[in-house]
C-alpha cells in the first residue's frame, strides 16, 4: 500500500471514529433530555382509551395513533429502562398533548382513579338482593359477588360461621369505588357486621350471656333470629317486643311444639337456596298451603321447630340489639294490623280474635 493510500485510510478511520463519538454524544444528550422534553408543541386535550389486557407494544401503538408519540422506540426504551412497561393500567385518559414522556409514563402507571359512589343497602335484604343493588351501582357483577358470598374458604377467613354470607352483609351506606373487586366488597360488608355485632354484644352482655346459657346460642343463632325480627317488622319500636315473642316461644315450657311460624322463613327457603324443595319450585311469590305444610323446605318454621338453618336476611343494628336486649312480656303471638304495626296476644284464643279483626275482616 502506498503512503498516499495509507493516509487516506487513516483519514477515513479517524472520520469514522469522530462520527461515532459525535453520534454517541448526541444519543447520550438525547437520552438525558428525552424524559423531560414535551412530546408536542401544542397544549390540546387528547382522550386515550387503553383497553383492559393491552400489552405495552399495543399501548405504544395507541399513543402513537393519537398523536402523542413521534418516536415509539424511544418511549419503549425509556419505559423498559424504568422497569414499568408491564405496569400500565387500562382506562380512559385525558392527556395534554405537550405532556413529557416521564409524566406520561407516571400517569399511565398510576392509572385513572375509579369514581367513588355512595350505595345504600337497606335492612332486611337477602344476599341476592344485596348483590343486585351493588351491581346496579356498578360496584361489581352480581354473579361474582354471590360466588364469593358462598365461598366457604373466604367465609372461614372472615369468621363467618355459616355456609354463606347471609346475615353478615351489614346494611349501611358505603362509599365504594366503581368498580371494586367483588371479594373486597364482601370483606368490607362482613367486617362491618362483625364490628357492629361485637360492639352490641359487649353492650348487652347480660342478654348475650342469657342466650348462650339457656339456648346455647352463638353468633350464628343470634344473627338468624335478628334476621327474622328484621323481616317481621319495619317499626323500630316493635323489634324488641317481637324478639321477645319469638324467644318466649323457644323458652316457655308451656309453649309446645317450639314452632316460630313466621312466613318470611318459608319465602327465603323458596327463593334463595340453590337447592329447593318440590313445593318451593312451584312458588310464585305467594305462600300457599303446600308451602305451609312443606317439610322438605328446611327453612319452613311451620313444620320445623326452633330456628331455621341460618339467617334469612341481613339484619341491621336495631334488630341485632333487639335480640340481645328483648322486651320482657308474656306475649306468644302477634298479627299485623295492616298499618305497619302489630297486635300482640298472650293466648291462642286472643290471637284468633285479633286475626279475625285485622286479617279476616270479621
Amino acid at each position: 500500500m502506498s503512503v498516499r493510500a495509507m493516509r487516506s485510510a487513516w483519514v477515513v478511520f479517524l472520520l469514522t471514529v469522530v462520527a461515532g463519538i459525535v453520534t454517541c454524544w448526541w444519543l447520550y444528550r438525547y437520552a438525558l433530555a428525552y424524559p423531560d422534553r414535551p412530546l408536542n408543541d401544542g397544549a390540546d386535550k387528547v382522550t386515550v382509551e387503553i383497553p383492559r389486557g393491552t400489552a405495552f407494544p399495543g399501548v405504544v401503538a395507541i399513543l402513537h395513533d393519537r398523536g402523542l408519540l413521534a418516536n415509539r422506540a424511544a418511549f419503549r426504551i425509556f419505559a423498559n429502562y424504568k422497569g414499568v412497561a408491564n405496569k400500565v393500567r387500562a382506562g380512559t385518559y385525558k392527556l395534554q398533548s405537550d405532556v413529557t414522556p416521564r409524566k406520561l409514563l407516571e400517569i399511565l402507571v398510576h392509572g385513572v382513579p375509579a369514581p367513588t359512589v355512595k350505595v345504600t343497602i337497606p335492612e332486611g335484604k337477602n344476599m341476592l338482593e344485596v348483590a343486585a343493588i351493588l351491581e346496579a351501582a356498578n360496584i361489581a357483577r352480581a354473579t361474582t359477588l354471590i360466588k364469593h358470598m358462598r365461598d366457604r374458604r373466604l367465609l372461614r377467613r372472615l369468621g363467618v360461621p355459616g355456609p354463606t354470607a347471609e346475615g353478615y352483609l351489614f346494611p349501611d351506606t358505603y362509599k365504594l369505588k366503581a368498580p371494586t373487586p367483588a371479594v373486597e366488597v364482601v370483606e368490607k360488608l362482613v367486617r362491618r357486621h362483625r364490628g357492629v355485632y361485637f360492639a352490641l354484644r359487649k353492650k348487652h352482655i347480660k342478654g348475650y350471656t342469657k342466650l348462650k346459657k339457656r339456648l346455647r346460642w352463638g353468633h350464628q343463632e343470634i344473627a338468624t333470629m335478628a334476621s327474622i325480627v328484621e323481616k317481621e317488622t319495619g317499626q323500630s319500636s316493635e323489634r324488641p317486643l317481637i324478639a321477645g315473642v319469638f324467644l318466649n316461644r323457644l323458652l316457655f315450657r308451656s309453649f309446645y311444639p317450639k314452632l316460630l311460624q313466621t312466613d318470611p322463613t318459608i319465602i327465603y327457603g323458596c327463593t334463595v337456596p340453590v337447592v329447593k324443595s318440590k313445593a318451593c319450585r312451584k312458588f310464585k311469590g305467594r305462600i300457599r298451603r303446600i308451602h305451609l305444610t312443606d317439610q322438605d323446605n328446611v327453612y319452613n318454621t311451620y313444620t320445623h321447630t326452633g330456628l331455621p338453618p341460618g339467617p334469612i336476611a341481613n339484619p341491621g343494628r336495631a334488630a341485632i340489639a333487639a335480640v340481645l336486649n328483648p322486651t320482657k312480656s308474656r306475649y306468644l303471638f302477634f298479627v299485623s294490623k295492616n298499618d305497619g304495626t302489630h297486635k300482640f296476644s298472650r293466648t291462642e284464643a286472643e290471637h284468633e280474635r285479633a286475626v279475625d279483626k285485622y286479617q279476616r275482616g270479621k
